[in-house]
């Protein structure tokens, strides 16, 4: 293109050029301007470089800046490499407004400056840090250590880093500090420092200039073996291909981020022409590969070249500041004319460059994107993270959880989860503190052998720790201490046990500990292992009642009315289904009542001599002597309970009534439940602290006007047991107020806490924790519950309804189909009557026909040797010669019962009492 028809736009470019990462730069850069103009052959404006060494030192950065500032007047400034150059670079361009834009710079505190006329053309370090933790997160890493160098570059990125691993609740306990100059002696110092503590989760944040040498160390150390994880930042991670291969083969298993770059065809097109064009220039770096910041520089040198050409620029001078003769060169230089153009015209930019989407947001380069890789002979991509998406196997997947990650080979060539942290092989045991105390020892005991001196830590703390840590996939080592004088005394309270934890005397308290919200502010507790919870504890009494009348009490009135009822009901029944067929149901009226009260209130005993002989009467009757059995046995059974068991009654059953009445209340010592009692109201002169069951019961034998308790308030675990050794003496009542229950203490954020937690729930979920309460409490189990003695209950109707309303059921069938029989046998009868007879007259009629004997009825039949018809009329057996004529029989009404009274017409035997209706004379 000839000079008249395009214009050139000087430029600054500060580099390292003796550096190879310099030399890619200025490659890409010059790449980047022949691709652009090549494309863009109708641009006006032609970007003019002008290159200057900084020689990777802050103060020639600043000089060379400063050149092209005063004596070329450039209309922006590439460049430089590091942040520290960059740092003063800025202020310059602030002060001329003239643009900076960084393709290198990445310190998260240059963005503090808020210079309008900063761009960053590369990612920030803390743009990194997302992925970072979404890693942690993802695999559950409690803990992390980060490893950073000693200067601008590493010290940036850590309190961001910081930050957003305590809003995933991951603690830092420590940070690695290594100077740049660091000798190998002082990094293997420090290197076998970390190898001393438990957390194995470390963050690499520096160059590999050093990064290098601390894997190379960390492998010899064996902090590059199984359990171990080693996350690297973009620094090292886009520098990869450019270490030894012995370098690699250290960092087997190492998780890296770094900035995504889409492999599309215009990047593989230019890395090869990239390549060849190097290779030209640079014939003595034959091995250097294309790395992030040449791609930055390339796409910023794009942008740049873009904004000039929509700023339109067409004047290239500066407006000079007063200033006097004697002036230096950083006040000599004056205001760029163009600067609030080329300002507005980059922030506006954007395009597609090789790096992705190329935008400014506040002057900074937003990031798309991070790759996750895993070094396993060579660098092997496993994922990606977005802020969008979060962590994926894929860029379009939208799940974030770890297992869409591809499998990672962990350091020790290890394809299972790290868990992140270790015990130390060479740190001493550890170290469980464990309470001495003269009673309760069925929760921990300690015992001193006098001749040995060997001491014996058991007790239910003491199993369900052993197995809780039996339960934990890896071996933890420890050794039980005994919190005690050297003559045996107990040291302190549970308090000052609890605080030798937060204070290091001991790595974690085992033992009858409770969790408490004040104790929780020193150590960290595990989830309960016992009931929570306090309770108090009341003598009992007799309340049984002795009278006369105790035999009424297993059942309620409404059962007893209720029986009663039906043993009326079905007697009469009974006597409906029997009257016509069976003699035992026949006779005067007072007999007949008698003999069916007698009949109904005997099936309770069985002792009933009447023969029953309708298959109705049978049916009913055996239904109700199912309900007389089950009735019977339940009476009897309740009865033997309220004569023979024990009515125990609590003394007590509210603590408000110890308040009024001033009486004396006993408290396990040295427990919390002193100063809740204080807090209830009680007074602290009425208190009274015991330190054994046997203690405690000898209290109570006192009784509180002798100096003793009327009550004692103690946690559920140690009232379980007193009530299983006294349980004839004392009962519970219910909770007085909540409690967490007992806990396992460790230091305050330790890992052991939520793998002995998780432990707690396999043991107590498990049949273990029933053996090891079993072998402590048997006592309890082979005493009855003093809370339950004595609870017999009067039975109720409710508890028979149903039983009831089968025989009632039963009853009334039986009495429905007997009655529709007999009008139906019967329905002549009622055809053959006066049709200006009244219907109460026919029921007289029927009823007359019920009062009669049915000689139908085999059991007559039988007896008389007669067979009658339904027509009424009677003819003799031809096995006995009897009379037809029933007058010669023994014809006779039951004179004594009839339904209309004494004056009423007399029943027949032949069962029609009108023999005018046969047509008899």
């Amino acid at each position: 293109t000839s000079k008249n028809t395009t214009i050139p736009v000087n430029v600054g470019l500060v580099l390292d050029m003796n550096g190879e990462d310099g030399k890619i730069a200025l490659s890409c850069i010059n790449m980047s301007l022949s691709d652009f103009y090549n494309s863009n052959s109708h641009y006006k404006t032609r970007l003019l470089l002008n290159t200057r060494n900084s020689k990777g030192d802050v103060v020639a950065a600043a000089a060379a800046a400063l050149d092209l500032l005063n004596n070329v007047l450039v209309q922006a400034i590439l460049g430089p490499e590091n942040s520290m150059q960059t740092n003063f670079i800025i202020q310059l361009g602030n002060k001329s407004q003239v643009p900076i834009l960084s393709f290198s710079a990445t310190s998260p505190s240059l963005t503090s400056i808020r210079s309008s006329y900063f761009f960053r053309g590369s990612l920030n370090d803390s743009s990194q840090v997302g992925a970072i933790t979404a890693i942690i997160k993802a695999f559950g890493w409690r803990e992390a250590v980060p490893i950073y160098v000693d200067n601008q570059y590493g010290e940036e990125m850590i309190p961001s880093l910081t930050d957003a691993l305590q809003a995933i609740d991951t603690r830092v306990p420590y940070r690695s500090v290594i100077s740049p100059l660091a000798t190998d002696d002082q990094i293997e110092k420090e290197l076998y420092k970390l190898f001393t503590m438990q957390t194995r989760v470390f963050i690499l944040h520096m160059l590999p200039s050093l990064g290098s040498r601390i894997f190379q160390k960390a492998n010899e150390i064996g902090l590059m073996n199984k359990g171990c994880v080693w996350i690297m930042t973009e620094g090292m991670t886009n520098l990869l291909r450019t270490l030894e291969p012995s370098v690699i083969d250290s960092m087997q298993g190492v998780i890296g981020v770094r900035p995504y770059v889409p492999k599309t065809k215009a990047f593989e097109n230019f890395r090869v022409r990239w390549k060849r064009k190097f290779l030209q220039e640079n014939p003595s770096l034959f091995d250097v590969e294309l790395n992030i910041l040449g791609l930055f520089a390339y796409d910023a040198t794009r942008a740049l070249a873009v904004a000039v050409e929509k700023a339109g620029i067409t004047s290239f001078g500066f407006d000079k500041t007063n200033v006097s003769s004697n002036a230096t060169d950083l006040e000599a230089f004056g205001i760029s004319r163009n600067g609030p153009k080329l300002l507005q015209a980059l922030s506006s930019t954007r395009f597609k460059g090789l790096t992705g989407d190329y935008v400014f947001v506040d002057g900074q380069l937003q990031s798309s994107a991070f790759e996750i890789i895993n070094v396993n002979n060579g660098a092997r991509g496993v994922g990606f993270w977005s802020p969008e998406k979060g962590l994926t196997q894929k860029l379009s997947s939208n799940s974030t959880t770890k297992s869409k990650l591809r499998p990672i080979i962990w350091p020790g060539d290890s394809t299972s989860d790290p868990k992140g942290w270790e015990i130390p092989t060479n740190e001493k045991k550890l170290r469980v503190g464990v309470p001495v105390k003269k009673g309760f020892s069925d929760f921990v005991k300690v015992t001193i052998d006098p001749k040995t001196q060997e001491t014996s830590v058991v007790g239910y703390s003491i199993d369900v720790f052993k197995a809780v840590i039996e339960e934990l996939p890896y071996a933890v080592a420890y050794d039980f201490v005994p919190y005690a004088q050297p003559d045996g005394t107990s040291s302190g309270s549970y308090n000052d046990l609890i605080y030798q934890v937060f204070r290091g005397k001991f790595d974690a308290v085992v033992g009858d500990t409770t969790i408490l919200a004040n104790r929780s502010k020193f150590v960290e507790f595990t989830l309960p292992y016992t009931e929570s919870g306090v309770s108090m504890i009341v003598p009992i009494k007799d309340n049984k009642k002795k009278n006369a009348w105790v035999f009424l009490q297993p059942l309620t009135l409404d059962l007893w009315v209720t029986s009663g009822c039906f043993f009326i009901f079905i007697g009469f029944v009974v006597w409906v289904l029997e009257h016509r067929v069976n003699e035992d149901f026949r006779g005067p009226a007072q007999h007949q009542v008698g003999t069916s009260f007698w009949f109904s209130f005997s099936t309770m005993v069985f002792s009933h001599r009447e023969r029953v002989i309708s298959n109705l009467a049978r049916f009913v009757v055996i239904v109700w002597y199912f309900v007389v059995l089950i009735l019977t046995q339940s009476y009897t059974a309740s009865l033997s309970s309220l004569l023979t068991v024990q009515q125990l009654q609590p003394t007590i059953t509210d603590f408000q009534m110890l308040i009024k009445s001033g009486d004396n209340v006993g408290y396990h010592k040295d427990s919390f439940v002193f100063g809740i009692l204080k807090q209830l109201g009680f007074d602290e002169k009425k208190l009274i602290a015991y330190s054994s069951p046997e203690e405690c019961d000898e209290l109570f034998q006192k009784g509180s006007a002798g100096g003793g308790i009327a009550a004692a308030f103690d946690e559920i675990p140690y009232t379980k047991p007193f009530i299983g050794q006294y349980c004839s003496k004392y009962t519970l009542i219910e909770r007085t107020f909540e409690t967490a229950g007992f806990g396992f203490a460790f230091p305050l954020h330790s890992p052991l806490v939520p793998e002995v937690s998780r432990a707690i729930l396999n043991v107590t979920e498990g049949n273990k924790m029933k053996e090891i309460e079993d072998e402590w409490f048997k006592k309890r189990a082979s005493c009855p519950d003093a809370s339950n003695a004595g609870s017999s209950h009067s039975l109720g109707l409710n508890s028979f309804r149903g039983l009831f309303l089968i025989a009632g059921t039963a009853a009334t069938s039986a009495l429905i189909i007997f009655l529709a029989v007999f009008v139906c046998e019967h329905r002549n009868v009622l055809k053959r009557s006066d049709p200006r007879s009244s219907l109460l007259s026919r029921i007289r009629i029927l009823l007359e026909i019920f009062a009669s004997r049915d000689l139908s009825a085999h059991n007559f039949r039988d007896k008389r040797g007669v067979q009658v018809h339904s027509t009424g009329v009677t003819e003799a057996s031809p096995h006995t010669g009897y009379s037809p004529n029933p007058s010669s029989d023994s014809q006779h009404t039951d004179s004594n019962f009839s339904f209309f009274g004494e004056h009423g017409s007399p029943s027949t035997e032949s069962g029609d009492p009108n023999p005018n209706l046969h047509g008899h004379p």
